[in-house]
């Protein structure tokens, strides 16, 4: 998650209000044209306009688009963490879960259970499961080597039902404990094991369609040493190597979370210079892109009639586009 103080003000707004002068052709800068992934006549839909700093959506089984709202809690009077629940049917949003642990990213393991990246500041720096049926909610990973986590952010599930999760620090009083801001697999038998160590300060995380790729974004702020898209061999025992740099965005601001569609496109939440949702091809050819008026944190697929649509959190907003391609849910074997 990239905080809201982070490259914000006039000099941010200045750089939006230039963005309407860019043409596609400018943004490709020089690569062909257009995949046709975001169709001329998509409109982007504002669904909520009521958070503070919102991330993680992830379409649930119950059929509820839920996201989080990580609130700075120096910034927003100390409040202490949302997971809010919108209803795609009647248009209305409620809180689900508060306090929230600091929730950030959220996702559906293959059972329908929900699973939350807890992170920093006054956050449960953990791995949380809950059951949608019952509430009750379980940590699954809460300490590495007798240690807290730095502050878990993103999270991906393979369909062996491996959870894998990043763990860097942008924020939060609390003491780093890890030697790295590292990747770590919690595997079915609930032991964790740390998969990578140099992914810089890793953020978003997705795992290919066949399994055999792991991509992770890197945002390194404010040095830059890192900021680009990653990606990893991904063994079939869960394991990576091999890393590469997919596409390197040197001293521009993001990436943040993706998406993932069936064919292996990557749907990049980049809040830079020229904000919005960056499709990549595997090979990290930009293939489309979704101008957003604000720099959106992170980006998901939908399921069933929904499966062709993006749910993104920018700021204090939710939205929805719809594209050609459907969207990459893992099931099980």
């Amino acid at each position: 998650m990239l905080m809201q103080m982070v490259k914000e003000g006039a000099a941010a707004s200045a750089l939006f209000l230039g963005l309407g002068l860019l043409s596609w052709s400018t943004l490709l800068n020089g690569q062909e044209d257009s995949a046709g992934i975001v169709p001329s006549s998509s409109q982007l839909e504002l669904l909520f306009d009521g958070g503070y700093f919102l991330e993680g959506p992830a379409h649930g089984p119950d059929g509820y688009i839920y996201f989080s709202d990580v609130t700075d809690t120096e910034g927003s009077n100390m409040q202490a963490g949302h997971i809010w629940r919108y209803d795609p049917e009647s248009g209305s949003t409620t809180i689900f879960w508060s306090p929230s642990g600091m929730a950030n990213g959220i996702i559906f393991d293959l059972d329908g259970n929900m699973l939350v990246a807890q992170g920093a500041d006054f956050g449960g720096r953990s791995i949380v499961r809950t059951d949608m049926s019952s509430g009750k909610s379980t940590i699954v990973a809460g300490l590495f080597n007798g240690r807290s986590f730095n502050a878990p952010n993103d999270l991906a599930i393979d369909e062996a039902g491996r959870v894998y999760f990043t763990d860097p620090r942008y924020f939060g009083h609390e003491p780093v404990e890890q030697p790295v801001m590292g990747v770590y697999r919690i595997d079915s038998d609930g032991s964790i094991s740390l998969i990578i160590n140099d992914a810089g300060t890793p953020n978003g995380i997705v795992i290919s369609p066949d399994q055999q790729t792991l991509y992770v974004a890197s945002v390194d702020l404010p040095w830059y040493a890192l900021n680009a898209l990653l990606a990893y061999d991904l063994a079939e025992d869960g394991s990576a190597s091999n890393r590469r740099v997919l596409v390197d965005f040197e001293e521009d601001l993001g990436p943040d979370g993706m998406a993932i569609d069936v064919d292996g496109s990557i749907y990049l939440a980049r809040p830079s210079e020229n904000p919005g949702i960056y499709v990549y091809s595997s090979e990290g050819r930009l293939q489309d892109y979704i101008r957003m008026p604000k720099g959106p944190s992170n980006v998901a697929f939908g399921r069933g009639t929904y499966g062709r649509t993006l749910f993104i959190t920018a700021r204090q907003n939710l939205y929805k586009i719809d594209v050609t391609r459907e969207g990459y849910h893992p099931t099980r074997h």
